[in-house]
């Protein structure tokens, strides 16, 4: 095998070994976060509208946490105790529990608005803080998400709580929200990243070519003046 061609098998090889690499720290990281926050479920993207509590739109920037999820926050979610729960509503925690009806949906976010101990099970009773009445007006019994979501008055089980959230970083899970409802932004960001490791793959080839032309037209200069000396 020629110097040529071990320097671009070694390139390929160093390629590879980085991509790989790039996509192990991502999956170790995200493991890593599963295990120190303690929930399956660490970061989520805000889906709907339903903590938004101010009636002009909510300002993922300048709102207080306290008061809002702003559709597009990316939500950093900590597993959590059930008897650690807040229920101390309008200051209680907002929590990450999977719907009782459906437990297969995409999980709701919303505010812990009362809670309830029945047979060794915590129970919480839950709300949008935008959905009437907004948060913190009182409330009663007959706006919980029981009432108003799945129709049966009891609070969410223990066991279907993912946890509790304890961070959001405002507006960037819009970009992956964009996505999900427009397949075409899906198509472009695979074939963009499809280039990039193409490009990653060839441009060394591309620039192995070069520097062996230019190799090789030193060596015939150099024979040239060579002659013209002799």
């Amino acid at each position: 095998m020629t110097d040529h061609k071990k320097s671009l098998q070694n390139t390929y090889v160093r390629t590879a070994l980085g991509i790989a690499l790039v996509i192990a720290i991502v999956l170790v990281f995200f493991f890593c976060l599963e295990l120190a926050l303690g929930t399956a479920v660490p970061v989520r993207v805000i889906e709907s509208g339903s903590m938004c509590t101010d009636p002009a739109g909510c300002n993922g920037w300048t709102d207080a946490f306290e008061q809002t999820l702003h559709r597009g926050d990316i939500i950093i979610i900590q597993g959590v105790q059930p008897q650690e729960i807040n229920a101390n509503y309008p200051n209680s925690d907002i929590i990450v529990y999977q719907n009782p009806q459906n437990p297969t949906a995409t999980p709701i976010v919303h505010r812990v608005v009362a809670e309830y101990y029945i047979n060794d099970t915590w129970y919480f009773q839950t709300k949008g803080d935008g959905n009437a009445p907004i948060w913190p007006a009182p409330i009663d019994a007959s706006y919980y998400d029981s009432h108003q979501i799945w129709f049966t008055g009891q609070g969410v089980p223990q066991d279907l709580v993912l946890g509790r959230v304890v961070m959001r970083i405002p507006y960037f899970g819009s970009i992956i929200l964009f996505m999900q409802e427009n397949n075409w932004a899906l198509s472009i960001v695979i074939v963009l990243i499809a280039a990039l490791v193409l490009i990653a793959f060839f441009l060394p080839v591309i620039r192995a070519k070069r520097n062996r032309k230019k190799l090789e037209g030193q060596k015939e200069a150099k024979t040239a003046i060579d002659e013209f000396i002799k």
